[in-house]
């Protein structure tokens, strides 16, 4: 459960997965904005992915309901985070 902007409720699996996508895509659109505009993309979109998601990490401590809520939040955050950025980094075209 987590704080949806003044009422708490259950955070469910369509919110994971829209989350996630989300997520995913915009890393994605990233990449490819940077592949056009630097010769070497993959450093700087590593280094902003990562930084995107330590920020993402306040939004569980913030705004869980109690313990394992941020517990799940926080994995869950890791979670998509890792294989956005382990996922997409090797693909970082050099122009």
């Amino acid at each position: 459960t987590a704080d949806q902007g003044g009422t708490v409720g259950p955070v469910g699996p369509v919110a994971f997965a829209v989350a996630g996508l989300v997520a995913g895509l915009a890393g994605w659109a990233l990449l490819a904005v940077l592949e056009r505009l630097m010769g070497r993309p993959g450093p700087v979109w590593s280094t902003v992915a990562t930084a995107v998601l330590l920020l993402s990490l306040l939004g569980p401590l913030f705004s869980a309901a109690d313990t394992a809520s941020t517990i799940v939040l926080l994995v869950a955050h890791l979670l998509v985070g890792a294989v956005v950025i382990l996922g997409l980094a090797p693909t970082a075209r050099r122009r």
